[in-house]
């Protein structure tokens, strides 16, 4: 719905239009920090990954716990609208052995 579409809905119901323009700032207030939210946890769970996958790279290996909590955040990640910087180090942690090939 356009701001004049609620304007003239308004305008109808007798409601006052300074009461819609506060109200209309405040959902755009929102949205705003909504947004900041969410590139925050993305933010978030991006370093979480790079952080792991720069561990368990040195280390050679990745255990199956370490795996399925990487997927998760990788999960999350993706249903945030990642942007696709990502996939290359999701593939290459998927890629790590499961065990140490020295043990």
């Amino acid at each position: 719905m356009t701001l004049y579409q609620v304007l003239t809905l308004a305008a109808t119901l007798g409601i006052p239009t300074g009461l819609i323009g506060f109200l209309w700032g405040r959902v755009r207030e929102m949205h705003q920090d909504s947004l900041a939210v969410r590139e925050g946890v993305q933010a978030l769970l991006r370093a979480q990954m790079i952080g792991d996958y720069n561990h368990y790279q040195e280390k050679g290996y990745a255990p199956i716990y370490a795996r399925e909590n990487f997927e998760n955040c990788w999960k999350r990640y993706h249903a945030l609208g990642a942007n696709g910087v990502m996939d290359d180090i999701h593939k290459k942690f998927l890629a790590l052995p499961v065990e140490d090939e020295i043990a």
